[in-house]
């Protein structure tokens, strides 16, 4: 049901932007750009996480890492990962497929500045194999509440 409810999400909200199902696995950021082709720093994953009480999304761009203390700062508490069964509840998305379209439950979704960095990135859409394309600007009016800097890149 999970591809559905986002294939049905963005056929109302942005029926622009063709879902791209690869056949082969996107469910890692490494998978995912094999896949598409592109660098893994332009798939645009999607953290599910629970600051406090409040359970909540990021989108942030494929080689960043959620930064704690920003990440503190920014929602008032320390971030915790949801565990894959409560994502799935939450989310109505598995890991490896969640996204920010066409949600299970009303969730805050915050796109993460590292996006900015693109032209388009490639946020999954409610399977292992499917993604669309879209620039950061146009996901985060389709989707976010607001843009945050919650994320730190890779030192290497």
């Amino acid at each position: 049901m999970s591809f559905e409810s986002a294939r049905d999400w963005l056929a109302t909200h942005a029926p622009d932007l063709a879902i791209i199902d690869q056949g082969a696995s996107t469910a890692t950021v490494a998978e995912a750009a094999h896949a598409l082709g592109v660098a893994p720093a332009r798939i645009a994953k999607t953290l599910a996480l629970r600051v406090g009480e409040i359970v909540l999304l990021v989108v942030a761009r494929g080689d960043a890492r959620l930064d704690n203390a920003k990440t503190k700062a920014e929602f008032g508490g320390r971030p915790r990962m949801l565990d894959p069964e409560e994502t799935l509840v939450r989310t109505g998305h598995a890991v490896g497929g969640v996204c920010p379209f066409g949600l299970a439950t009303e969730l805050p979704v915050y796109c993460d500045v590292s996006l900015r960095a693109f032209a388009s990135v490639f946020p999954a859409a409610g399977s292992r194999t499917s993604s669309v394309e879209v620039a950061p600007d146009r996901l985060a009016e389709l989707v976010s509440q607001r843009w945050v800097d919650v994320c730190k890149l890779a030192e290497g």
